[in-house]
């Protein structure tokens, strides 16, 4: 049994060196990938920086030096070996003179740095010519450049390390790409990429049959589509794409930590589809409000419960009835104990109001020793009342008979109300006001949800998290 507990882990292990060792593999392509795609655009960078490399790789991209430039510098080198064996004022510098002015006003002319794309290396020479020798044009400017009365006076041997320095590695720079049968430029990096797709391809073809093999509820396709971010490795275009597989491949090997950027790729997508989805079901819930009220569905279930449309039931009981009673009995049971002193002080309030009135009481009020009595009689008149009062409310709605006239009142008020508010035409302006209220819940707080809100949510979601799992 050890045995076996060892040669899994010896099997889980090789096993994981296998996958890092293939995730650096492709690490390596997309290298090769990322180089070739920008080895055009930077190819005056790899030329300067790095010649050897450049003397390698342009065969793989079919570059080659372009004719017409690389004769040009040939005839600069003819020049200063004709300059340094006969002097400058010699016919055979002045041959070399000549014959460079006309291949530099041809130059101008064919513009041999379109094809590469690099028409802006030729204005920035011709730039450097018409400062050089103060000319507003580049013929005049390279006319005036290579000439002996120029040379002379500027110095040659000073003009010359110019061309050298500033002008020479700018046109060196240029070159012309082979054309394929197709009519493409030649581009052989499908060479350098083919090894590492016939690697990736074999370990797509085994991972995946592994896959359906260790479950039997997948097929050998299903398992491929499981992998369907490995199918960018082996796709001949696109290569760019191939930054998916590697990423997901790093990650999955631990090279390459993407936990904080997954959360927080988490909370954002979180964060916006709680927001918007809390707004939009907000939204629905009091539209669907609106349209019920305007359609009359809201009066007809609170006035004629029996004829709701068909939906699904809790209990058998009337809701809005058992609300009514319940608030009944509350306030009678719970409330009104509370307010006694209050409804004693309105009810000897009242009576003394009228007792005021009365001539009877006035006279009484001056008869020496009684006239305490009638406010004596006044406060006991209030609280016995009151005291009845709740007595026989408590009572009565305890009595089985006071319950079914009650009940009876509550329907024979239903129906006079509705007969009423409808007589009046008060429903419609009922119905317009609870539509308004429901549009300003809408526009201030439905509407109006925080971001604060959400993200204070999701900060208690994460902290949750964190609790559970450490």
């Amino acid at each position: 049994m050890t045995l076996a507990v060892s040669s899994k882990k010896y099997s889980i292990r090789r096993n994981r060196w296998f996958e890092r060792l293939i995730a650096l593999l492709a690490l390596l392509n997309l290298t090769l990938v990322f180089f070739d795609l920008t080895y055009i655009n930077g190819h005056n960078f790899y030329l300067q920086y790095s010649p050897a490399l450049t003397l390698i790789y342009d065969s793989i991209k079919g570059i080659k030096p372009h004719p017409e430039t690389q004769n040009y510098l040939y005839k600069v080198n003819q020049l200063e070996e004709r300059v340094s064996q006969n002097g400058l004022e010699s016919p055979q510098s002045e041959n070399a003179l000549a014959e460079l002015r006309l291949l530099s006003s041809r130059m101008i002319e064919d513009n041999p740095f379109d094809v590469a794309n690099k028409t802006g290396t030729l204005a920035k020479i011709k730039n450097e010519i018409r400062l050089r020798t103060h000319q507003i044009s580049a013929r005049d400017a390279f006319a005036t450049f290579w000439s002996q009365a120029y040379l002379s006076q500027a110095g040659w041997q000073q003009e010359i390390n110019l061309f050298n320095t500033q002008i020479r590695p700018l046109i060196e720079s240029n070159y012309y790409r082979d054309i394929d049968k197709f009519g493409h430029f030649v581009d052989n990096f499908w060479m350098i990429d083919l090894p590492f797709v016939v690697i990736f391809s074999l370990e797509f073809l085994a991972r995946t049959f592994y896959i359906s093999w260790g479950n039997s509820s997948l097929t050998w396709l299903e398992a491929m589509l499981q992998r369907w971010h490995d199918l960018f490795l082996l796709l001949p275009t696109w290569r760019c794409l191939r930054v998916i597989p590697v990423t997901i491949r790093l990650y999955q090997v631990n090279l390459l930590n993407l936990e904080p950027l997954r959360k927080q790729l988490n909370n954002d997508f979180a964060f916006n589809f709680a927001e918007e989805i809390t707004e939009m079901v907000g939204i629905q819930v009091i539209d669907q409000m609106q349209d019920a009220i305007r359609q009359g569905d809201v009066a007809r279930w609170l006035f004629h419960p029996e004829t709701r449309k068909p939906y699904l039931q809790v209990n058998d009981i009337n809701e809005v009835q058992a609300i009514a009673t319940r608030l009944v009995n509350v306030s009678v049971h719970d409330v009104l104990p509370k307010i006694k002193p209050d409804i004693e002080a309105l009810v000897h309030h009242s009576l003394a109001n009228t007792f005021n009135e009365s001539p009877i009481y006035q006279q009484i009020q001056n008869i020496p020793g009684l006239n305490n009595l009638p406010h004596q009689l006044t406060e006991k008149l209030a609280r016995d009342l009151s005291e009845s009062t709740y007595r026989n409310f408590i009572k009565a709605f305890s009595d089985p008979v006071v319950g079914n006239l009650a009940a009876r009142l509550i329907t024979n008020f239903r129906d006079i109300l509705e007969k009423e508010l409808q007589k009046k035409n008060n429903i419609q302006e009922l119905q317009s006001l609870l539509i308004d209220m429901l549009e300003e819940i809408k526009m201030n707080y439905v509407k109006g949800i925080s971001s604060e809100g959400i993200k204070k949510i999701l900060e208690e979601a994460n902290q949750i998290h964190r609790t559970m799992y450490k």
